[in-house]
């Protein structure tokens, strides 16, 4: 049962993240989620963890830090991040990074021997928003290089599989696959106070108790709290600034409709002698404002990668009215 206050970790949470999959005694944990995203098209037998830190070749050169990365038995790599909130250059980052993995294979000083024999290189992505400039409601991208006309695969050994947890709606009674399970745990994990029977699998009560607060070490609860303090004060400035959008943004529109609403009661007041055109044009004035003021926000809000089932609870819109925005 979901409650408010919970006694596991976050799994979306950096350090959390670690904890549950990130150490050679979990390792099993990464296998098993790895196994379901791959669907049998590969399939991971063992892992070793690699350095997450890949310096620049030149001091000018920018270098990157990844959240996890490890190689299997076969020596295929898997760069895995986890990106809670949204990042307008997401894609060119994901190519970047797994770009590194690749030029990092490259031996030093004897490239004409090498041959580019290059190893297999996925890039696994576990957003908590959606990926933008993608339709909505398809939670797993499972992308590789094609050919556009053909449609014929061109390289698939390096990959991109990238899962947008906003768009999995699945509740408890419609997982079906061990894939399902990964998925609505690692977005629902912290809110659980008990492990439900649905999840009476060893590799699930592994992560269970993995994932328990009192289980961490000292240093570990201190890195996961400052982790959550971070994410408390980051969705506290995105709530303040949504409220300060939508209240400046009713302002505005009010201030401009009724702008438009006096001057058309105005003329209405003047055609028909009377005030009652000066009230009904100072009403519509009202209803028009507070609605352009509203489509901006949604449209706004729309543009920086907002759902649209976020927006219509911001906005209160319709879903028709924001997607045809």
């Amino acid at each position: 049962m979901l409650v408010e206050n919970t006694r596991y970790i976050d799994p979306m949470v950096d350090a959390a993240f670690k904890r549950i999959f990130g150490s050679d005694i979990n390792k099993d944990l990464l296998i098993a989620f790895l196994n379901e995203i791959f669907k049998g098209r590969r399939f991971i037998v063992d892992l070793v963890f690699n350095k997450n830190e890949y310096p620049g070749e030149t001091a000018l050169e920018g270098g990157a830090i990844f959240d996890l990365t490890c190689t299997d038995d076969n020596g295929a790599q898997f760069l895995i991040e986890v990106q809670r909130g949204r990042q307008k250059y997401f894609k060119q980052r994901a190519v970047f990074y797994a770009s590194r993995l690749i030029t990092s294979q490259a031996p030093k000083g004897r490239r004409n021997e090498w041959g580019y024999a290059l190893t297999v290189v996925y890039l696994i992505a576990l957003l908590g928003n959606p990926l933008p400039d993608y339709p909505a409601g398809q939670y797993l991208h499972d992308i590789c290089l094609i050919d556009r006309n053909t449609k014929e695969i061109f390289y698939e050994e390096l990959g991109y599989i990238i899962i947008e947890l906003s768009s999995f709606v699945k509740n408890e009674e419609e997982l079906e696959t061990d894939l399902d399970k990964w998925l609505y745990l690692i977005k629902h994990l912290s809110q659980f106070n008990e492990m439900p029977d649905l999840f009476d699998k060893p590799i699930f009560e592994k992560l269970f108790a993995v994932a328990e607060y009192s289980n961490l070490t000292k240093q570990e609860k201190i890195m996961y709290d400052s982790s959550m303090k971070y994410k408390w004060d980051n969705k506290n400035v995105l709530d303040y600034e949504v409220n300060e959008g939508r209240e400046r943004g009713m302002k505005e529109g009010l201030q401009q409709g009724l702008q438009q609403g006096l001057q058309q009661g105005l003329q209405e007041g003047i055609e028909q002698g009377n005030e009652q055109g000066l009230q009904k044009g100072l009403q519509q004035g009202k209803v028009e404002g507070r609605l352009e003021a509203f489509e901006l926000i949604a449209l706004k809000m729309k543009m920086q990668g907002y759902s649209a089932e976020f927006i219509k609870n911001v906005t209160n819109l319709s879903i028709a009215q924001i997607e045809a925005l």
